[in-house]
């Protein structure tokens, strides 16, 4: 035990072990948007079953394609850069550090208009599919 109380447990096969991944170690794919994503948790590759969590990278001067997702709610949390996000009809500058919410059903798009690639991590509940994406331009 350590002094903050946790306990580590040692590798053995009747013990349940973290599921952790690491960005480096997951690979990319491009979604039906045409974001490049790394999924980093999800039922594909995890212990989640509810919800998913991947990075997406845009190039500078790229954009996603206007899309929306009839059941699944995403924030982006944007981690590096600065791009410009439209939900519907409202348009708005975000940067590293801002959170953006989206409902279902609610078209949206993004792009990088920054001179950095504009890196985002989605979380998604349910769990990203393609299905689930209904491009609109």
């Amino acid at each position: 035990m350590f002094g903050n109380g946790l306990a580590f447990a040692r590798s053995s096969p009747n013990i349940a072990r973290m599921d952790v991944k690491n960005l480096t170690d997951v690979p990319a794919f491009i979604t039906k948007d045409g974001s490049e994503i790394r999924e980093l948790l999800a039922y594909r590759n995890s212990v989640i079953k509810n919800q998913s969590l991947a990075e997406a990278r845009l190039p500078v001067g790229a954009s996603t394609q206007e899309h929306y997702h009839a059941k699944t709610e995403e924030v982006y949390f944007i981690t590096h850069g600065v791009g410009r996000m439209r939900i519907e009809e409202e348009l708005r500058e975000v940067k590293a550090g801002d959170a953006v919410a989206i409902s279902p059903g609610k078209k949206h798009k993004l792009w990088n208009t920054g001179t950095e690639t504009l890196r985002l991590l989605c979380c998604c509940a349910p769990c990203y599919e393609h299905s689930d994406t209904f491009l609109t331009e």
